[in-house]
């Protein structure tokens, strides 16, 4: 039986346009807010990270991490190995009491130093359906994903996290 010890840093680093990422690389300023309106702004303050994962064969399998439990749920041939597995977290600012909208990517491309590829796919979040930023003008929010590994390459998977946020 093949064990391979997976590093599985799925590390999350916001993707913010080109020009925001050279002064922040975590955080995101809404340049469109109307004159005189607090724009919105984004900061991630955990990333995304799996912790310690093993493939025991070659077919691969999936990591489930739970943006409202923090649990850790494997599949196939995927084990957990222990360690602490963290959610994302992040923290909006804006207008006091305005509704937001939060967008996740539907998927996003995971790869290793050496070329392995694996896909974080159903994103979810700890967020109410309608969720609206407190009299602070605050939001915080976790999120997690599915991992998923086809084949049998471990390694460091590192991707970028393509995270949205608009007035409602």
């Amino acid at each position: 039986m093949m064990v391979r010890t997976l590093a599985l840093a799925a590390i999350l680093l916001l993707c913010a346009p080109a020009q925001a990422q050279e002064s922040c690389r975590l955080c995101y300023g809404d340049g469109s807010a109307a004159p005189g309106e607090r724009p919105l702004t984004i900061e991630i303050w955990t990333d995304l990270n799996f912790s310690k994962l093993a493939l025991t064969g070659r077919a691969g399998g999936t990591a489930e991490l739970s943006a409202v439990s923090g649990e850790k749920r494997t599949t196939g041939e995927l084990v957990d190995l222990g360690g602490i597995s963290v959610t994302g977290h992040g923290k909006i600012t804006g207008v006091p009491l305005r509704a937001v909208r939060v967008d996740l990517p539907d998927s996003v491309e995971m790869t290793t130093a050496d070329g392995g590829s694996a896909r974080l796919a159903q994103f979810t979040t700890d967020l109410p359906p309608h969720p609206v930023l407190n009299a602070n003008g605050e939001l915080e929010f976790s999120f997690g994903a599915k991992l998923s590994l086809s084949g049998a390459r471990g390694g460091n998977y590192r991707g970028r996290i393509p995270i949205s946020v608009d007035y409602n």
